[in-house]
């Protein structure tokens, strides 16, 4: 895809924790293109990196050297507040916690981010994407009554509603058992590709990185394979 754009582009990306002796390199030299529509697994062991990785491509952490331009947005200018606009209006992000507000049912905890950010009808979007992913009759429900698969429905939900450039999900099946887990990779593969977004997952099962276009493999903070996925 040539002419594709590149929707992810990091260079010479590190990520150093703590000082002197004390110092833990997590990140060494990094070099990544993304490009717009694409679905990428990253699949390491843990402690190779994955996550952090994922936290410096989606904001949530600053890299300690390189550069970083994720959805238009050059990283290295941005401070925190700039930052949390570009994940709120651009990216998406899933998480195995679900990371769902108690408080709020399962159509609030969707329409609130959207209303915060300005959307017209957040609480419509919201009933539309809550019975795209089939809970359609479980939006009055707070988390606690929902099951996990239900729960990480709402968190989908809520991940594409804005129609993210970009949507990360990291481990998404992990606190879910094999049957729910499978159905929610489908899931999050339909509404990615509702969403027209690219789609960046880590994940440890092989199986589920063979169903993205590209595999990267990470080790010790390096990337150490990228190829396309076995079809």
């Amino acid at each position: 895809m040539p002419d594709t754009p590149i929707v992810v582009r990091a260079r010479n990306v590190t990520l150093s924790l703590g000082d002197g002796e004390a110092r833990v390199d997590i990140l060494h030299g990094i070099d990544l293109d993304i490009q717009q529509g694409e679905s990428v697994a990253l699949l390491g062991p843990s402690g190779s990196g994955k996550s952090s990785l994922m936290a410096i491509l989606s904001g949530l952490e600053q890299a300690s050297g390189g550069t970083v331009e994720v959805a238009g947005a050059d990283f290295r200018s941005l401070d925190e507040d700039a930052l949390a606009i570009v994940r709120r209006d651009r990216l998406g992000i899933v998480l195995q916690s679900f990371h769902l507000l108690p408080t709020m049912t399962a159509q609030e905890n969707v329409a609130v981010p959207l209303e915060l950010s300005g959307a017209d009808d957040p609480f419509g979007t919201a009933a539309a994407e809550l019975s795209a992913v089939g809970l359609g009759h479980r939006m009055a429900h707070y988390p606690s009554q929902l099951s996990g698969g239900e729960q990480q429905r709402v968190a989908i939900a809520r991940a594409v509603a804005p129609r993210p450039s970009i949507i990360f999900a990291d481990e998404p099946t992990g606190n879910l058992d094999r049957a729910t887990g499978g159905g929610i990779v489908d899931l999050l593969f339909e509404r990615r590709a509702s969403a027209g977004a690219t789609l960046i997952i880590i994940t440890h099962d092989e199986t589920l990185a063979e169903r993205c276009d590209r595999v990267l493999e990470m080790q010790d903070g390096r990337i150490v394979s990228d190829s396309a996925a076995a079809s």
